[in-house]
């Protein structure tokens, strides 16, 4: 679903030309290629692997563009962002499966995804973009967020009616609910990493191990 603020009318050409076809007179497609190469690596990297590229992202404004130009570039947002929440989803889905025995494990892999999700939520809320998008966005993080948290809850439920142990599924209910994703930085939209740093733990990276210290 494409966000209100990709509804925007443009301009008239008639009265400004969009930024992407005046730059692609000398061969660059301004703002509008920077953000669409930096999304493709973004998708597949993380912020760790663009953290540099994310400080030098260029202001967009929907009025600089033909309105199908916008929509594409929205998409693009959209797309790259949920690419990263399924990584990031499974992820953690594989780390808790991981620590199915082990509750000082699992919720050592919720903390390490919560604090993850800082990658995430640092490009929706790059200050490059226009600030009702940025808040789109957030919106569609949280949300996202918001479901794992009850669909994790609902497996457990699930696994038990199918024979699991009811004690240690009960343990795993506290753990998550001890634990929570949704308290990560920023889950009510105000998050403040800076664009493409401020994460110690990629949470689409494979799932590792790692020891938590004060």
């Amino acid at each position: 679903m494409v966000p209100a603020a990709a509804r925007r009318a443009a301009r008239p050409a008639s009265r400004r030309e969009p930024e992407g076809t005046l730059n692609t007179l000398w061969g660059h497609g301004g703002a509008y290629q920077t953000w669409t190469e930096y999304l493709t690596r973004w998708a597949e990297e993380g912020g760790a692997g663009t953290a540099a590229a994310a400080a030098r992202l260029p202001r967009l404004r929907p009025e600089d563009y033909h309105h199908e130009t916008w929509v594409r570039l929205v998409n693009q947002l959209t797309g790259a962002v949920g690419h990263r929440l399924q990584a990031w989803a499974d992820s953690l889905t594989a780390a808790l499966a991981e620590a199915a025995a082990d509750e000082f494990a699992a919720g050592r892999a919720l903390v390490q995804s919560r604090t993850g999700l800082d990658t995430v939520r640092a490009l929706a809320s790059h200050p490059s973009l226009p600030e009702d998008l940025r808040t789109q966005l957030r919106t569609l993080v949280d949300g996202q967020i918001e479901n794992l948290q009850r669909q994790l809850e609902d497996q457990l439920t699930r696994a038990v009616r199918g024979g699991a142990d009811p004690t240690w599924a009960e343990e795993r209910r506290r753990t998550l609910r001890d634990n929570p994703l949704t308290t990560a930085a920023g889950a009510t939209g105000a998050g403040s990493a800076a664009p493409g740093g401020g994460w110690s733990y990629d949470p689409a990276t494979p799932a590792r191990r790692r020891v938590i210290t004060d």
